[in-house]
């Protein structure tokens, strides 16, 4: 699920859609209305899930959509494989794998541990240690 929201009111740190993935916002510039135009608002953003860099270029007026992020908690259950993982929800008890990414995230993670994991238009991803 997603909310539109004006790009004016977008902030760093913040999320956005861009190509229909869901974003973090790096920077924002704004700059002044022209003669002929309106103020305009250029948007760089990193995916959420592939880490790719993306950039938009809008009237500062113009409606983006916002995805709506729940955050929720599980236990690791099992390891899979490498950066592989099985997880399970500890308010529905539901189970469900997950590749988390190499760095310190992945290699500390150990069978039992409580993770914090984010629920974006029905993806999940492992954010962090709890």
């Amino acid at each position: 699920m997603s909310k539109p929201v004006e790009v004016g009111d977008l902030r760093e740190g913040g999320y956005l859609m861009i190509d229909n993935e869901p974003c973090r916002i790096v920077s924002t510039e704004k700059s002044k209305p022209g003669k002929h135009g309106s103020a305009k608002a250029r948007i760089v953003a990193i995916g959420v899930f592939d880490g790719v860099k993306r950039s938009i270029v809008n009237p500062v007026d113009t409606r983006v959509d916002v995805p709506i992020i729940e955050k929720k908690t599980g236990q690791v259950i099992a390891t899979l494989g490498q950066n592989q993982y099985q997880i399970m929800d500890l308010e529905t008890f539901e189970t469900f794998d997950s590749v988390v990414d190499e760095g310190e995230l992945g290699s500390s993670l150990k069978q039992g541990d409580e993770v914090e994991y984010w629920f974006i238009l029905g993806r999940k991803k492992v954010v962090r240690k709890k």
